[in-house]
């Protein structure tokens, strides 16, 4: 991995610093009895000439015991390590996987509009299970290589310093080579974790819209969209893993020339009186020993850029500054009264083209606020600002007579409840997605909130009735709006927000929640946001956006009378 990597890791892995140290303990005890062997296999060897016209029997019976001895424990200690270590590294992913979901929880809104739902969950499944790889498996098998090697050569200088002159050539000839590929590699893999989070995006998306895909019968073409994202992930693949694959072979046609040249060398020393037979024996296993983990490491390496390139991509996220933090002085939430006011507000997502423009308006407490525009007017985008998603780039929003930044954002944010037009219910039983707002909550206030929303019939109709669990294709859009709005009645909010909360229920189910709304606004200030405008013909103030200001504000028959845009929305909504 990359310093400044490893360095950004290390915070999750300083907790475990003791465990760590205590298999690099056991991984260099279990390497330097692996290191005994040859030795033992050069001994063994030189006592069959100890004697003349016999062999030395104890001799090489006690010497190969000690190297079945030595390979019994190595074999032990390094199981011991490797299972310890597959432990420790699952706790440190689950720790990385947890920080980078915990940092997803604190990002700002505007930064899940530029970045892809299925880039960030490659980012917290494949490139931790990527870091989790590198540290269960080839960490161990790198700390093997490191240690093996160094014994290896100190054993290799014991035994004949002028033979080890061969590695002084050899060696240095495959950490060039080695650096040379690196440089190449590492962009390899960091393009291929990208691509694939792209991929994932891709599919992602494709997922959730396959009924207008198929409606639209556009199959043909979206799976050559998918062909031509699936053909940029393999090329990338592709060409990361040829290119680390290469490294493999070629330090290992370096290392078959140092074999060769020890053969070579060693065959000389042997006939010239300068090494013994068990001598040469141990030096060709030993520079076996100190080749294989070189060729080991260089195949280690290539797999260590993925998971540097993986361990960059979590990194980032973990770097992405969280939303700004209440300032200390900043006002708890405990009730509101509801009186909004928004004083000359100005806002743009891109700042060159701005959505509102000077927007000035007030929502006494306890009123029934209604927002309307045609599409792209700055409807939706008020409901951004008040809920403190965004900030407003001029003006101010005032509540209860206090300025929106003044109080602590989770306070304030629990005092208002809110029904989006895309309704988000997940995997869990119907009880418990109407309580997800009020934890705790009681059955018998579930059910009143489901009475108020006219969802209650249609529960009690299911086999297993507020404990039936959510299926996409057991709940219809309007039942799923309905859910949310029973979700919202539940809360013990101060402020509501629907924001297009009708725009996926009929005509009859549109006059219940007329009903519902009326119950709810009781003691509560609703600001909502509707196309559909019979839903809100009884608000206490409508507001009518246009160009980005307020065209318009009154009640229904004030705005009627006056003839402008909101009559001109009406009548093309009720034109018989």
């Amino acid at each position: 991995m990359k310093k400044n990597v490893l360095v950004r890791l290390s915070r999750f892995l300083r907790p475990y610093g003791f465990r760590f140290l205590l298999l690099l303990v056991l991984l260099l005890a279990g390497n330097l009895l692996s290191l005994a062997a040859p030795l033992l296999s050069g001994r063994a060897v030189d006592a069959v000439g100890v004697r003349a016209g016999g062999v030395d029997f104890p001799g090489v019976v006690r010497n190969c015991a000690g190297m079945l001895g030595c390979y019994a424990l190595s074999s032990l200690l390094n199981y011991a390590v490797s299972s310890r270590l597959i432990q420790t590294a699952q706790a440190v992913s689950h720790d990385l996987r947890k920080a980078a979901f915990d940092r997803m929880s604190e990002l700002p809104v505007d930064y899940f509009d530029t970045h892809p739902s299925g880039d960030l969950i490659s980012r917290i499944c494949y490139d931790v299970d990527t870091v989790n790889a590198t540290l269960s498996t080839d960490l161990l098998q790198l700390g093997t290589s490191v240690f093996t090697v160094a014994g290896s050569f100190l054993m290799l200088l014991l035994l004949s310093p002028r033979l080890t002159l061969v590695f002084f050539v050899t060696v240095p000839l495959s950490a060039a080579l080695t650096r040379f590929q690196m440089k190449r590699i590492h962009p390899l893999f960091r393009l291929r974790s990208k691509e694939l989070g792209a991929l994932n995006s891709f599919a992602e998306e494709r997922m959730g819209c396959r009924r207008s895909i198929r409606a639209y019968g556009v199959e043909k073409e979206d799976l050559g969209l998918f062909d031509r994202r699936n053909g940029a992930a393999s090329r990338a693949y592709y060409d990361a893993d040829r290119a680390s694959s290469s490294l493999g072979p070629s330090v290992n046609f370096v290392n078959n020339i140092s074999l060769t040249f020890v053969s070579v060398f060693g065959a000389l020393l042997y006939l010239g009186g300068g090494l013994s037979l068990g001598s040469l024996s141990s030096f060709v296993l030993y520079s076996r020993k100190f080749s294989g983990p070189i060729r080991e490491a260089a195949n280690l390496l290539a797999e260590l850029q993925a998971s540097a390139a993986a361990a960059e991509r979590v990194m980032d996220l973990l770097d992405e500054e969280p939303e700004p933090a209440d300032p200390p002085e900043a006002l708890s939430v405990d009730r509101l009264r509801g009186d909004i006011r928004f004083d000359h507000v100005s806002f743009g997502y891109d700042p060159a083209r701005p959505v509102l423009r000077d927007f000035t308006a007030h929502i006494p407490a306890g009123s029934l606020a209604a927002v309307v525009g045609p599409t792209g007017a700055g409807k939706t985008t008020l409901v951004s600002l008040l809920l403190r998603f965004y900030r407003p780039q001029g003006g101010r929003i005032i509540l209860d007579g206090v300025p929106l930044d003044a109080y602590s954002r989770d306070g304030l944010r629990r005092r208002l409840a809110l029904v989006l037009q895309d309704t988000w219910l997940f995997g869990g039983t119907i009880a418990e997605n109407i309580a997800y707002g009020a934890p705790g909550a009681a059955r018998e206030q579930i059910v009143e909130a489901a009475k108020a929303a006219r969802i209650h019939r249609f529960i009690s109709s299911l086999p297993q009735g507020y404990d039936t669990v959510l299926t996409d294709e057991g709940v219809s859009k309007g039942q799923k709006q309905l859910l949310a709005i029973a979700r919202c009645l539940l809360t013990d909010a101060d402020v509501v927000i629907l924001d297009e909360a009708t725009s996926n229920v009929d005509t009859e189910t549109e006059g219940e929640i007329s009903l519902a709304m009326e119950r709810l606004r009781q003691g509560r200030t609703c600001f909502v946001i509707a196309h559909r405008l019979a839903t809100i013909r009884g608000a206490d103030r409508i507001l009518v956006l246009d160009q980005g200001g307020a065209a318009e504000q009154g009640t229904h028959r004030e705005l009627l009378a006056a003839g402008g845009v909101y009559a001109q929305l009406y009548a093309a909504q009720f034109q018989s």
